[in-house]
């Protein structure tokens, strides 16, 4: 006997709750299943699954009842109104990194073309997303990861942009050249962190994406480093950070760039989330 989509979706919603995971994720499963928008899911809560719709479903909540995430189980994400490819090798992007974006490209309007490098590309996410908004932008994305750089790819060529992709470790790969927007979002937890963090992020996504030495420092560190050397005379570095580390990140960058304007910038939950260095200002 087949379920009608409000019967299966509370049903599942109570299981996930038994075990402390996310019971948005059943919506997303089923919208995935009935290729319905969350509207359409809406409307037609009283209609039956197909027996193929029901099977599927039940089948893919079983994965996400061992903790996987459910953008891995439908293989994509939203970013920035895009749709990105996500898997084990990358991070799922996070909305809080949608205002990374937004903020460069609100920090950086007053450049006209220019050369931006996102260096720890992951998924692409940043990297695409900024050059769908800015398309007179050339836009360079780097990591160290030959299999999230191949996904990074497929997401670029997924959203109708040009990207240069290239691989290597941190700035290695742009370093020789003088750029006019510097983005990252690398990974900034500390290890000891680990214990507190659900075991859909610790089991799933990449850990050379997540933690950091020095108390999740030592990425800033090196850019904090190397920056100083690629930027150009009027320039942006934008970076991602933990809720609390931005005392410590934006005094890393101060005393890299002295004359710079450093601010800390809050996500939309009101935390530290973004720091921003405008260069010959």
């Amino acid at each position: 006997m087949t379920e009608k989509i409000y019967e299966a979706l509370k049903k599942a919603k109570s299981l996930l709750e038994s075990k402390n995971l996310d019971t948005h994720a059943a919506q997303l499963l089923m919208e995935h299943v009935t290729e319905k928008s969350s509207a359409a899911l809406l409307a037609d809560l009283r209609e039956p699954l197909t027996t193929e719709q029901q099977t599927a479903f039940w089948n893919k909540t079983e994965e996400l009842l061992t903790g996987k995430p459910v953008q891995h189980i439908i293989g994509t994400e939203q970013f920035y109104g895009l749709s990105f490819e996500v898997n084990e090798h990358v991070l799922i992007p996070r909305p809080e990194t949608e205002e990374l974006v937004f903020g460069a490209l609100e920090h950086s309007r007053k450049f006209p073309t220019f050369r931006v490098a996102d260096i720890g590309t992951g998924s692409g996410a940043i990297a695409i997303a900024f050059k769908k908004e800015r398309p007179d932008a050339l836009v360079t994305a780097t990591d160290i990861s030959e299999a999230a750089l191949d996904v990074a790819k497929r997401n670029a060529k997924r959203n109708g942009v040009d990207i240069d992709f290239r691989q290597g470790n941190m700035t290695e790969p742009i370093e020789g050249e003088k750029w006019d927007v510097v983005l990252s979002n690398p990974p900034y937890i500390a290890w000891e962190e680990s214990k507190e963090m659900s075991t859909t992020v610790l089991d799933f996504e990449p850990h050379s994406a997540l933690f950091a030495d020095d108390d999740g420092l030592f990425f800033y560190k090196q850019l904090a480093k190397k920056l100083p050397l690629l930027m150009s005379e009027q320039s942006l570095i934008g970076v991602e950070i933990g809720y609390l580390q931005g005392p410590e990140v934006s005094e890393l960058f101060q005393k890299a760039f002295p004359d710079a304007r450093v601010s800390i910038m809050k996500d939309v939950n009101g935390k530290d989330r973004m720091i921003f260095c405008e260069i010959g200002e």
